[in-house]
């Protein structure tokens, strides 16, 4: 009797054990399953910021293979592959991404800029008039007035940019792109403005630095403008202005221009002496 009930007690304090294992296993699977998710999540950031874009391209396309209905993998793919300089692909990977029952106008957004930097126009307008006229971003008014500026819509552009320049605290980018809009129609006044404010908001973009002295330069204004540049920037910008001469038949300030940015320049500036060379040649 005594062996009977001891065997009961045994097997009891077993299966009591037993269950507690399991439920101490399952704590522990749960709890590892957790830092997987965060130690993922950190890693896709990183992918999506400072890693080498082709490197994020390939484990995205990796997760994304292993892992097909989670939407965050697809689009970090599509993302990469915009980082990549990729552009048809990535207008196949954000299509795939804005067909999933999860999309949003994020994702249609994304896809139409995706369109733009592959220079499908008449795509790009058409997804962003499937976006509903409610939703309204910084994203979705640079690219309207992109793509208004592509149709030559000039009306249409401005408003789009304005509205766009109101929508974020950022604007250099936005206001570079106008005041090239302005530059392209021949309006050096408005897009000389533009650019000002632009090298205002972000005082290292050199692009804009560099359109400012296109459109001076279209006024035949050759001096520099009184902006923030290194003495490297200098010599470049002493450049485009010596062109810009050079192209409205100003050849003498060219030259001069020319021989003042390859004395600027810190180092040898071959471009610069490579167009004096060449000027030289023709008188």
């Amino acid at each position: 009797m005594r062996h009977s009930v001891l065997v009961t007690v045994c097997i009891s304090t077993a299966m009591i054990l037993s269950a507690c294992g399991d439920s101490s296993k399952s704590k522990v699977d749960r709890a590892l399953q957790d830092v997987n998710v965060v130690d993922e999540t950190n890693l896709n950031e990183v992918m999506l910021t400072v890693a080498d874009p082709n490197e994020a391209v390939a484990y995205f396309q990796r997760s994304s293979m292993a892992n097909p209905d989670r939407i965050d993998l697809k689009r970090g793919l599509a993302t990469s592959l915009v980082r990549a300089k990729r552009s048809e692909e990535a207008v196949i990977a954000w299509r795939s991404v804005a067909q999933m029952p999860e999309a949003n106008d994020d994702d249609r957004i994304s896809l139409a800029d995706a369109l733009i930097r592959a220079s499908r126009w008449d795509e790009a307008r058409a997804t962003l008039n499937a976006v509903p006229p409610t939703y309204e971003t910084f994203q979705r008014y640079r690219l309207e007035a992109m793509v208004a500026d592509a149709g030559k819509q000039w009306e249409k552009a401005d408003s789009f940019y304005e509205t766009a320049v109101g929508l974020t605290t950022t604007p250099a980018g936005v206001l570079n792109n106008w005041g090239y809009s302005k530059l392209t129609r021949g309006d050096f006044k408005a897009a000389e403005r533009l650019f000002s404010d632009s090298i205002r908001q972000d005082s290292s973009m050199f692009t804009a630095k560099n359109n400012l002295v296109l459109a001076r330069g279209a006024q035949r204004n050759y001096t520099l403008p009184v902006v923030p540049m290194t003495q490297t920037e200098r010599a470049e910008l002493l450049h485009t202005m010596a062109l810009a001469a050079i192209k409205q038949g100003d050849t003498q300030t060219g030259q001069a221009l020319l021989q003042e940015a390859i004395q600027t320049h810190p180092q040898h500036f071959e471009a610069a002496a490579r167009s004096l060379r060449a000027l030289e040649g023709k008188s």
